[in-house]
């Protein structure tokens, strides 16, 4: 029997269908994992998956893209999977051609007429028994992979599907449950955002009640199952600021029991009463996960936080500085304690910070750190930064091309900036770190800028969008307007702005981005129009995790953008 577990990035699908694995195992039954602890069986597949993953092919098209994950699976299919049904075993398979299936149609908008026929020829006769969805918000999903990434300290660039924003999630999500809906005789959906060990004990049953008593009979069972859980938890409408408030707090305690990083991440740039007892409740289980939510906070619990966890967290407190300008007294004290003990974290954190304490600071740092002082001279364009850039340009100028860490260094430190030195640095860099490239015309309008981002929109709607943030120039409107109801980094864009065009594209796109539209509001939330548009879309949207954060943000006065949720 062939069971596939599908479901968006950080859905869990790959910790549960392990687990259910080892589940089955104990019973006694034959198991065959073919992604057993997030590796797939076959060296080949994996090297395939990672060529299609690595952000650095940002020219990769969308039908060349489908054409590496059907590679992929068809290489698993033939290696792996038909030699363990020939066996008899339960094989079990974290992703299947549905992912290809979903990425193309849904996420990359590919015509069924291209993406159908390849499909069909590269499953051949092999289609699964049984597919469990594990269906999730996006917003719970994304808190997942953040709070993962926090444990194994993932350095690679980025990943391809990021580029195209937190969109591409909920589009693939609808896609995942199309296929569920039509095609009920096989898929299974359990909702993915309980405790771990009562969902492992839900999927076991079903797989095993497949084997024993056939698909059709264990589905039945499980739907059942699956709507009276679903009645025991339906939630009141908030109606306010201060109730979406009271409702995510709700939400946040629930995950703290069973998955405290992800509530970490949850409360992360948040401050005030409900919220402080909370931050320091997890810190004590997960210091790592709410040291990352302080980075830039300068309240007086986040001081003590930083405090209380220096002594065995000194290079993350380091990190959290970040943001605090030139002028933040506890900052530059603090900065002065750490640069010996933690100079990397400390350079990064001076980045765009102007004076004469960051210049001497950088000044000590550089031959400890020398890649992080380089990316901290972001948005500065004074003749000190220069002339670091310089001192720093002698020595790596010539591994600019094709090493990922000192290119990332150099585009970082010419965000913000339009001369002509700037965009050489950009161009030496494209090759080895191009969304990092293009990532630095933040807030540039030359005409070079706007060609790249005219070349990139499509494939990195995302990125084009965070370089236009603040911006009013007529050729911005456009674009927001071309990618918004893909992308919802086009309304992040326009946080704060009071323009008729921004109040046009929230008011468009309020359905397709109900928290975004929220915090794009920034100060308007508390005006008229502002608080009427915040009740509408709590009355629409209610169940959205990432628009009670948002909202809850309003009833604790929260004006600067929080970051760590997106719809």
């Amino acid at each position: 029997m062939l069971v596939v577990f599908e479901g968006i990035d950080g859905s869990g699908k790959t910790t549960l269908s392990n687990l259910v694995a080892g589940a089955l195992r104990a019973r006694g039954l034959p198991v065959r994992h073919i992604r057993a602890d997030g590796k797939y069986a076959s060296t080949v597949s994996e090297a395939i998956r990672d060529l299609g993953r690595d952000a650095r092919n940002l020219d990769l098209v969308p039908q060349a893209e489908l054409l590496l994950y059907v590679a992929r699976d068809v290489q698993l299919l033939e290696q792996v999977v038909r030699p363990a049904l020939r066996q008899g075993d339960i094989v079990i398979a974290d992703r299947f051609l549905y992912t290809a299936e979903v990425l193309g149609r849904s996420g990359r908008h590919l015509p069924a007429a291209y993406t159908a026929p390849i499909l069909a020829a590269a499953a051949g006769d092999i289609v699964p028994d049984l597919v469990v969805l594990c269906d999730v918000d996006p917003a719970l999903a994304r808190a997942r992979r953040k709070a993962a990434k926090l444990v194994a300290a993932d350095r690679r660039p980025p990943a391809r599907k990021g580029l195209a924003g937190v969109g591409l999630q909920h589009r693939l999500r609808r896609g995942y449950l199309d296929l569920a809906n039509a095609g009920r005789e096989r898929w299974a959906v359990v909702d993915n955002d309980g405790r771990l060990e009562d969902t492992v004990a839900l999927v076991t049953a079903l797989v095993d009640g497949a084997q024993r008593d056939g698909v059709p009979r264990a589905l039945e069972r499980f739907r059942a199952d699956v709507e009276g859980r679903r009645a025991q938890r339906r939630a009141l409408t908030p109606e306010t600021p201060a109730d979406a408030l009271a409702v995510f707090l709700e939400r946040v305690d629930a995950y703290a029991e069973h998955e405290p990083r992800v509530a970490a991440h949850l409360l992360g740039g948040l401050a005030g009463p409900a919220i402080d007892e909370r931050r320091r409740a997890l810190a004590a289980r997960v210091p790592e996960a709410v040291l990352a939510g302080l980075t830039g906070q300068d309240d007086p619990v986040s001081w003590a936080l930083r405090r209380a966890l220096q002594p065995e967290h000194t290079r993350a407190v380091a990190a959290t500085l970040l943001g605090l300008p030139s002028g933040n007294l506890p900052a530059e004290a603090l900065r002065l304690a750490l640069e010996d003990v933690a100079p990397t974290e400390v350079a990064m954190s001076l980045q765009s910070v102007d004076g004469a304490e960051a210049t001497a600071m950088r000044a000590r740092l550089f031959e400890r750190a020398p890649d992080a002082v380089m990316a901290s001279l972001a948005r500065l364009a004074s003749a000190d930064a220069w002339s670091l850039r310089a001192r720093w340009l002698a020595r790596r100028h010539a591994t600019l091309a094709d090493n990922y860490p000192a290119a990332l260094a150099a585009a970082l430190s010419v965000t913000g900036l339009e001369d002509d030195r700037a965009w050489t640095i950009r161009d030496q860099v494209q090759p080895a770190a191009p969304v990092a490239a293009l990532a630095s015309l933040e807030g540039v309008v030359t005409p070079a800028a706007w060609r790249w981002r005219d070349t990139y929109l499509a494939r990195a709607p995302k990125v084009v969008m965070a370089t236009l943030a603040g911006v009013r120039h007529q050729n911005a409107w456009p674009m927001r307007n071309a990618v918004a109801a893909d992308c919802k980094e086009a309304l992040d864009s326009i946080t704060g702005l009071d323009d008729p065009e921004a109040w046009t594209l929230r008011e468009t796109h309020a359905d397709d981005w109900p928290s975004t539209t929220v915090k794009s509001l920034g100060a308007l939330s508390q005006a008229g129009r502002g608080a009427a548009l915040i009740a509408r879309q709590l009355r629409s949207h209610s169940n959205s995790l990432s628009l009670l954060k948002h909202t809850a943000a309003v009833a604790l006065q929260a004006h600067r953008p929080a970051p760590g949720l997106a719809d």
